[in-house]
């Protein structure tokens, strides 16, 4: 492979990689959100559902109950884009390696028979 070819390639794929960084700790921080409105939702459930009092469980329901629900949803829904971006932006990576794996020999065997 050329040397401003393998240079270019290099240089997208630092480019990549520092998008695939950044979305790799954005999923990291939104997991971990994702994780707190999990123990609030499923806490709140249980609280729901260890209560008589119909007006009590209406006012947990409009209070914490929904939003949290609303909210970890929206969390799931987000990270599971999140895990297709990082999906797609390391199929670059991968790819990018895979050209350069492939055109190395042929460059090795070039510059023997020179």
């Amino acid at each position: 492979m050329e040397d401003y070819l393998a240079k270019s390639l290099e240089e997208w794929k630092e480019d990549i990689s520092e998008v695939l960084d950044q979305i790799n700790n954005e999923y990291e921080d939104v997991k971990k959100e994702l994780k707190v409105y999990s123990y609030k939702y499923g806490i709140t459930k249980q609280v729901i559902q260890s209560t008589v009092n119909e007006e009590i469980i209406d006012n947990i329901r409009e209070m914490y109950h929904r939003p949290f629900e609303e909210k970890y949803n929206e969390l799931k829904e987000y990270i599971r884009d999140l895990d297709e971006k990082r999906k797609v932006f390391l199929m670059f990576v991968n790819k990018i390696d895979e050209v350069k794996k492939k055109e190395a020999p042929r460059t090795d065997l070039a510059a023997a028979y020179k």
